[in-house]
């Protein structure tokens, strides 16, 4: 069973990530995919303080990180196989809540591929590009293939509801990217197992 965790990059009101969450499902969902589980995870579910640890996730043994939620959040990330991030752009980078989670623990992020949907400006490129320096420190496979969605706001009504079929056009995009994901979470797996 590969198991792929989506996670919600954002815990802003009214946040995009949310109405991207469910498409994203529905994309994996379509793809029949055997042997193989998604699971969302919401940042909001999991309020961490900002790293205060006096010793570094990189040191922490078994998970036991000082923090409960910190704990919580770990074990969710250890039972991951693959990542999808769902990241805004905010003032040309990713949101602090996002680095925090990513650096509140580390061996749990270890040798597992991550891709990447976004949106902002320029389709949240620039979020992702540093995201991908980021996970390559924690030991993670950053593939190639992504989403980029610009402009999210122009894809949905006065009331900030998604528009029916507003990401449609980013479906074969999705696929591709959920393609190469599958790829190297077998992969990865089979490696760690060994």
């Amino acid at each position: 069973m590969l198991n792929i965790k989506i996670i919600l990059g954002s815990t802003r009101p009214g946040r995009f990530s949310e109405q991207v969450a469910p498409w994203l499902a529905r994309v994996c969902s379509e793809a029949q995919l055997d042997d193989t589980a998604v699971e969302v995870l919401d940042l909001r579910d999991y309020p961490m303080p900002f790293f205060d640890q006096s010793v570094l996730p990189s040191h922490v043994v078994d998970g036991a990180y000082g923090n409960e939620v910190v704990r919580a959040w770990a074990a969710k990330i250890r039972e991951a196989d693959a990542f999808i991030i769902v990241a805004p752009e905010y003032d040309h980078g990713y949101p602090a809540v996002l680095k925090n989670a990513l650096d509140s623990v580390y061996a749990e992020w270890n040798k597992k591929p991550v891709s990447f949907v976004s949106y902002g400006g320029v389709g949240g490129a620039r979020s992702v590009e540093q995201l991908r320096l980021v996970s390559i420190e924690l030991q993670m496979v950053p593939i190639r293939a992504g989403v980029n969605i610009p402009n999210p706001w122009l894809l949905c009504d006065e009331k900030g509801v998604l528009k029916d079929g507003a990401l449609d056009q980013y479906t074969k995009v999705a696929e591709g990217m959920l393609t190469q994901l599958l790829w190297w979470g077998q992969m990865l797996k089979a490696a760690r197992e060994v």
